[in-house]
């Protein structure tokens, strides 16, 4: 498939599901058999947000990601500074020079034994350009086993281009599409409330507009931000906006 062909059928795709299938089979034509994509859209100076309210996408094995993502390694990975501060593309030849200035840390060192003991050993990380300081997206690209540093930088010279250009898009194409954890799963009748309260209406319009009392439409909309998880129904349009859970066309 060319790239034009295959970018096109990236932005027609109507779902994560079927946007991850398509990218990492892609990608494991150019060597990078294991992903791991990560967003927030609430990061904070101490902190990258709530992770029920991320989005991570990956094709790891449950045996890598329980230990990386669930008891919380990812934070010590050695890249993770450098994706936070900057965009494009970073060999993990970084991480050997980091060894080499003793620059690395206790709790970094630990990240990289259990990354070698898993085989994620070489590879490049992708920080991704945004125009807000609460938003971060960022991934990594990890070569199949077998392959050195020095190999996967010759792939990166011959096609990293290509590469970059590919995450970028499925970067754009994933902030589109609706995303939220289980816990964050709006009701229909909650989207529908806060959609009325996002376009301006007061809660007697909007008991009008839904044929319901407005008691009603203060147990949604409080319903609504329990599981989102806020304390004002204006926080609640505003994230449940960020996860594309409202103004949405109805499958």
């Amino acid at each position: 498939m060319s790239l034009v062909s295959f970018l096109k059928a990236l932005t027609n795709v109507t779902s994560i599901e079927d946007l991850w299938d398509l990218h990492t089979r892609k990608m494991a034509t150019f060597g990078f058999d294991r992903l791991l994509y990560g967003l927030t859209n609430f990061r904070t100076i101490n902190s990258l947000g709530d992770p029920e309210d991320s989005i991570i996408l990956t094709n790891h094995p449950k045996s890598y990601t329980d230990v990386y993502m669930g008891k919380g390694l990812y934070k010590d990975a050695p890249v993770i500074d450098w994706l936070l501060e900057n965009d494009g593309a970073v060999s993990w030849e970084i991480i050997a020079k980091m060894f080499l200035s003793g620059e690395i840390t206790d709790k970094q060192k630990k990240v990289f034994a259990f990354n070698q003991e898993q085989k994620v050993t070489a590879g490049y990380s992708i920080g991704f350009k945004s125009i807000s300081p609460r938003t971060k997206g960022a991934i990594s690209l990890t070569a199949r086993e077998g392959l050195a540093q020095d190999q996967v930088d010759v792939i990166w010279d011959k096609h990293g281009d290509e590469i970059l250009l590919i995450n970028n898009v499925v970067h754009l194409k994933v902030m589109s599409l609706p995303y939220h954890s289980p816990k964050r799963a709006l009701t229909k009748r909650q989207r529908e409330a806060l959609h009325w309260v996002g376009d301006g209406k007061t809660m007697q319009d909007i008991a009008v507009i839904m044929g319901l009392t407005s008691a009603t439409i203060e147990k949604h909309l409080r319903l609504a931000r329990q599981t989102l998880s806020v304390e004002t129904t204006a926080q609640a349009v505003l994230k449940a906006s960020f996860q594309n859970q409202m103004f949405i066309v109805e499958a």
